[in-house]
């Protein structure tokens, strides 16, 4: 696998087209039951907006830093009004064609104790003449994108598909479809169809043997003129398989919490990947591994390029290799972070030669929020601070160390002449929810902590652990 295309994400351009959703969260404690009749009664004390469906698959692709656009059909109301604010939020290129006479669809779940209690759907069928709105706006849109991505929830807004599929392919873009219906013809000349396995077998498709699936699978796609298939096969993984080549990925052993959406990331990762510039077996691998993390957290989840990282250090521990995400990328990440309502938390340093007293005072700095971001000393900053045998480490190994860390998970660089060696211009830009420094230093002497103060934030001094420092490190490998 070549970890280095993966540096590339930000160069993948993707046109999600399909069904978009507004999905509505309300939680609340329900403690007894109504009255008027046998249901619980939930006091609803949060309400959490999402963008769902198609819209969803657009922003797992934002997540990964690919570059997305969206088109997909709303009302022209509220409904509309939120998803096209939240989009906007997520770096979605948002190309929304609002109609009249039918609502936005929207899903609305009431959820009491981590269990969903009840779903109200709000949605009308939409029509072909709908459809070719979306047709007609493709056409318009298509040449600033290299990939277009079917979302297909069948809900009407891919009436048209295979219009639109062959407009696609006409000028010359790689089509991935999320299939809904069973007569896969209604695909013909995609690159990509990733049906489940339930899909798979409603279109004819036999899993009786492996032998079977195999060439079930082949004839299927054979027919419908598609090139190949990924196949989702929950605890048995996915399977790429196309005319000439097959080849199986074992699922992720992690704990299933939620499988909401998780065809949205492994249709996602799977184009990000694609158009960073991977093989479609390495795309299809790593989309595996998105689909791994997940499945582990709750609702229709997204996979960042940091969790990825980490999944593939442990994935790639035998080949020594490790996937760092570019400094470029990392302050849209914290922006993402601080969105879903994490806490952020900064600390720095020069982390020339991690030592136990670094990685204790960093799981506490953690253990003051949900994110700790690292702000590293640069090369020519430790040289000014410490002198000319300093780092002994340069910038990019000793970043790498940090974000192999559980603790850590975003390393930021900084220390130019014009920033006086401090992050202080660093802290303006993220504006963390706390800022920790370890030592024997008074908050006023922090850099940074006036306008962490000021912005509501907290201020706190750790104590490093006694005898631990790289001076003291370096001195021992110089005894004779």
């Amino acid at each position: 696998m070549d970890l280095a295309l993966l540096k590339n994400l930000s160069k993948a351009r993707i046109l999600v087209v399909g069904d978009v959703m507004l999905d509505r969260y309300w939680h609340g404690d329900s403690g007894r039951i109504s009255p008027e009749a046998p249901v619980p009664i939930v006091k609803v004390s949060k309400f959490e907006d999402k963008a769902g469906g198609a819209a969803n698959v657009a922003k797992n692709i934002a997540r990964l830093d690919g570059k997305v656009g969206l088109l997909g059909l709303v009302g022209e109301d509220e409904s509309g009004q939120i998803l096209e604010t939240i989009l906007s939020s997520e770096k979605i290129d948002s190309q929304l064609v609002s109609v009249c006479e039918l609502p936005t669809i929207s899903k609305m779940r009431v959820i009491s104790r981590h269990q969903q209690v009840v779903r109200l759907d709000l949605e009308e069928t939409f029509t072909e003449q709908h459809s070719q709105l979306l047709l007609n706006r493709l056409e318009l849109v298509l040449d600033d994108y290299d990939f277009v991505l079917f979302s297909d929830y069948n809900k009407g807004s891919l009436s048209l598909i295979q219009a639109m599929i062959q407009v696609a392919k006409k000028a010359g873009k790689t089509v991935l479809v999320d299939p809904k219906s069973s007569d896969l013809n209604l695909y013909r000349g995609a690159d990509y169809i990733t049906p489940n396995l339930n899909e798979f077998k409603l279109a004819g498709g036999q899993t009786g043997s492996e032998q079977s699936l195999t060439d079930s699978a082949r004839m299927l796609i054979s027919e419908a003129g598609i090139a190949a298939m990924l196949l989702t096969r929950s605890e048995q993984g996915m399977s790429l398989i196309s005319e000439a080549e097959k080849f199986d990925f074992a699922a992720q052993e992690l704990e299933v919490s939620d499988v909401t959406g998780a065809g949205d990331t492994v249709i996602a990762t799977l184009a990000v990947m694609l158009g960073a510039g991977m093989t479609p077996k390495d795309a299809v691998e790593i989309a595996n591994l998105a689909a791994g993390i997940a499945v582990s957290k709750l609702g229709a989840a997204t996979v960042s390029p940091e969790e990825l990282s980490r999944k593939l250090g442990q994935y790639l521990q035998q080949t020594g290799e490790h996937y760092q995400t570019p400094f470029d990328d990392v302050l849209q990440h914290i922006e993402f972070a601080k969105q879903n309502g994490e806490k952020i938390v900064f600390t720095n340093g020069c982390f020339d030669i991690l030592h136990a007293g670094h990685v204790r005072y960093l799981a506490q700095a953690k253990a003051r929020g949900d994110r700790l971001v690292v702000g590293l000393n640069n090369d020519e900053s430790i040289s000014r601070l410490k002198g000319p045998e300093r780092p002994i480490n340069p910038l990019q190994e000793r970043a790498m160390v940090l974000s192999a860390l559980a603790s850590v998970d975003w390393v930021i660089p900084f220390g130019s002449v014009e920033e006086n060696d401090t992050p202080a211009k660093l802290i303006e830009t993220i504006s963390p929810d706390v800022l920790v420094k370890g030592g024997d230093y008074t908050v006023e002497q922090i850099a940074g902590a006036e306008h962490v103060l000021r912005h509501g934030g907290k201020v706190e001094v750790l104590e490093f652990l006694d005898g631990c420092s790289t001076s003291n490190v370096i001195s021992k490998i110089k005894q004779p």
